[in-house]
């Protein structure tokens, strides 16, 4: 009975929204009240109006769902790309100004997305390196912390207007030394809320989304303490009116400093898709009926939804895990799940402006640490490193090159170091971009013999052979002739064989007797003996 149940999928478009009008509008509502701060939190963080993270989230949900290619990731501002946008409103100039420019680059950024869609890069993720991607987003974990510390402690933003990375952790003890006890109260209730209440998902309680707790004490606790006339202006919240601020924002003038322009535009479009589609391929994951997204149909309409949100000033978007994992958990069937979080949060700030204004800056500051803490915590150091060294110093050389100098160089740090290491394990140049790959079937067994190396950069030709292969058969993975098996491909076969399988079919990996795995982890690289 379990598994018929499975094949009775929720109906799509006008029909799916009358099927499962009551569960996703429930979950929308749950996740609404979870993404509304964050997103505020995001913008602000951001250096941009907070407001525009409620727009980023009202047309993520409200416009995207129509085009979306997966059915319960939710669209919205990311975390993750706190470190970019802030980047790109200060190398524009900083300000309004800079703000402005920044949204040119998005509005070009979010074309991009769309052309990866309609060119079906869907498979980008699977060119990089998972260590070097894991490094990316614990060093933008790193610098949330960071940055957001002060503004827990309610500092004058004078005493870190300017500084790096390094400067900010450094600059942590002055911090502590300047801070504002009421506010820093507030803050610090606010985080321990975040970090403990996930302990608290055995009780009813602990259903409560923990941003919602957050904000029902840390609003009624300012209150209480009068903050509108006893705290600085920094200390709250200040959005203004959501239709005097939906205008044409974008400036394009930015174009003429071509080296910034460029660079962003790459960052936005490769960090942004790069985060959506891992997201996307995790929550697939988690699907009660195990549907499959088309990863080129969500590109484009992420990237629809980032040429909308930038032109009218908003962050840009990808398919947020933590939103979409409450969606998930929360019994979403559809895509229709995604348009009421759009719309719960359009109704809320059009109604509710006054009470968003109360929120203390420090609370949102609570939430975002707690992002940052998710991103950068010591298990992905020791996960990370159980899969192997030479995974734990790509992970590392990508943290330190992105917090010294931007994204895009840790990223590419992290590539190269992996390719060293792969030259050291004796991977023929040859096969770096192209491993040769036959399939052959009898009956209903098809055999895939591997040759040369299979490491990241060349698995989109073996995923493309092995996505010809038709549902239902027996498929042996055949690996012998290979000097060396990479942890990403590893862990690309893996989720191969369980997409497979779930349709019915049968995978196994051989030829694997004679290579050496470099960890216990049963998906650490494998490399040839030498003897």
């Amino acid at each position: 009975m379990k598994n018929s149940s499975k094949l009775q999928l929720p109906k799509d478009g006008w029909a799916g929204l009358k099927e499962n009008f009551s569960s996703d509008a429930i979950s929308g509502f749950v996740v609404f009240l979870l993404a509304m701060p964050l997103s505020l939190g995001i913008a602000k963080a951001s250096d941009f109006p907070p407001i525009m993270g409620l727009v980023t989230a009202i047309i993520g949900g409200i416009v995207v769902s129509f085009f979306a290619g997966s059915k319960l990731t939710i669209k919205g501002p990311a975390a993750g790309l706190i470190v970019v946008v802030a980047g790109s409103v200060a190398d524009f100039g900083g300000g309004e100004t800079g703000w402005k420019l920044a949204l040119g680059a998005m509005v070009v950024a979010g074309l991009v997305q769309i052309a990866f869609g309609f060119l079906k890069l869907g498979k980008l993720a699977d060119i990089f390196p998972l260590s070097a991607i894991h490094g990316m987003l614990a060093a933008i974990g790193i610098i949330i912390i960071a940055k957001q510390i002060p503004v827990l402690l309610d500092v004058n933003p004078e005493l870190y207007k300017g500084l790096s990375i390094v400067a900010m952790i450094s600059s942590i003890p002055k911090f502590l030394a300047n801070l504002d006890p009421k506010a820093t109260m507030i803050g610090v209730v606010s985080l321990a809320i975040m970090l403990g209440w996930p302990y608290l998902k055995k009780f009813k309680l602990g259903k409560v989304p923990a941003p919602l707790v957050v904000l029902l004490i840390a609003i009624p606790a300012e209150l209480a303490m009068d903050f509108q006339n006893t705290e600085p202006a920094y200390a709250l919240l200040h959005i203004g009116n959501l239709v005097e601020n939906v205008k044409l924002n974008a400036d394009f003038s930015g174009i003429s400093q071509t080296g910034i322009f460029i660079k962003y535009v790459i960052m936005f479009a490769l960090v942004g898709t790069l985060e959506s589609l891992l997201t996307v391929k995790a929550i697939d994951l988690t699907d009660p009926f195990k549907r499959k997204s088309n990863n080129d149909k969500d590109l484009i309409a992420v990237g629809v939804g980032n040429t909308i949100s930038a032109l009218v000033g908003g962050l840009p978007m990808i398919s947020e895990v933590a939103r979409s994992s409450a969606n998930v958990n929360n019994g979403a069937k559809t895509r229709w799940a995604n348009f009421f979080h759009g719309f719960f949060i359009l109704v809320f700030v059009l109604v509710a402006t006054p009470v968003i204004e109360m929120i203390p800056n420090a609370a949102l500051a609570a939430m975002l640490i707690t992002v940052g803490i998710k991103l950068a915590h010591p298990k992905e150091f020791i996960n990370t490193f159980k899969i192997g060294k030479e995974q734990l110093a790509i992970f590392l050389v990508t943290i330190i090159f992105t917090l010294v100098e931007d994204l895009l160089v840790g990223i590419a740090a992290g590539i190269v170091l992996k390719m060293i290491l792969h030259l050291i394990n004796g991977t023929p140049v040859s096969s770096f971009f192209k491993a040769p790959t036959v399939v052959s079937f009898v009956g209903n067994d098809y055999l895939v013999e591997i040759d040369k190396a299979a490491i990241f950069s060349n698995f989109l030709g073996i995923k493309r052979k092995l996505e010809e292969i038709p549902a239902g058969f027996n498929v042996t993975i055949d690996l012998k002739n290979t000097k060396l098996v990479d942890h990403s491909v590893m862990e690309n076969l893996h989720h191969f064989q369980h997409d497979y399988e779930e349709n019915g079919g049968h995978v196994k990996l051989v030829g694997l007797e004679k290579h050496e795995a470099v960890s216990d982890h049963h998906l650490a690289a494998r490399k040839l003996k030498t003897s």
